[in-house]
């Protein structure tokens, strides 16, 4: 297992590769495997970038993201909802009339409802990367119209195909269109394939997972 200090050199090498992310403004801190990042970044898509980028380092179990937006230029929150507008409706992945937007002081937030969870996602990849966006909120609902043992058995099957996870030790409860995973994984990133590939199957409106991280386990 490594030390708190490896890990956070680890971290930082890993934030130092990834192109999006200016790692010279940003700090990070471990204790334990869980990461702490602080900082100032430019936009809401590099602090995004740069969490995603610790995910994937080997040995991390949490993150606590404090890391600061601050915009070079400051635009209106009327000029970031007519932008975010557009990007929703020249996307062919998020559903026509179905997302509804609200901006306040930059930070964006949706609502509607979709029938499937890359639409949820679609959405709010479309404003994340938007100028003068400091956050987003999504809270747009996923509606399935699948019945749950066939939600079950899909989840199940990609499991299996994706060599990333660990099938075996991985369980699956479904109620209705909420999804609950439990187990023991090697890795955050782990961790991560886990929920998003449980996310990708039809019907799922909600997945809570309570999957944990050992490293050594």
């Amino acid at each position: 297992m490594k030390t708190d200090g490896e890990l956070r050199e680890d971290v930082l090498k890993e934030l130092d590769w990834e192109p999006s992310v200016d790692e010279r403004r940003i700090g990070a801190a471990t204790s334990d495997g869980i990461v702490t990042l602080s900082g100032a970044v430019s936009s809401f898509a590099e602090k995004w970038n740069a969490e995603r980028a610790v995910e994937r380092v080997d040995g991390v179990r949490g993150i606590a993201n404090e890391i600061e937006v601050q915009l070079a230029g400051e635009r209106t929150d009327t000029d970031i909802a007519r932008a975010a507008a557009d990007a929703l409706a020249w996307n062919s992945m998020v559903p026509v009339d179905k997302v509804m937007l609200r901006v306040e002081s930059g930070w964006v937030t949706l609502r509607g409802e979709v029938e499937h969870d890359y639409q949820r996602r679609a959405a709010e990849r479309a404003v994340r990367y938007l100028e003068g966006v400091r956050g987003v909120t999504n809270l747009i609902t996923v509606t399935p119209k699948v019945e749950p043992s066939d939600i079950k058995r899909e989840i199940e099957r990609t499991f299996q195909r994706q060599a990333a996870l660990d099938a075996e030790s991985i369980s699956i409860e479904v109620n209705g269109a909420e999804i609950e995973l439990h187990g023991q994984v090697r890795s955050w990133a782990e961790r991560y394939e886990a929920e998003r590939a449980a996310w990708s199957a039809p019907g799922v409106a909600t997945v809570r997972d309570h999957i944990t991280v050992s490293p050594t386990g």
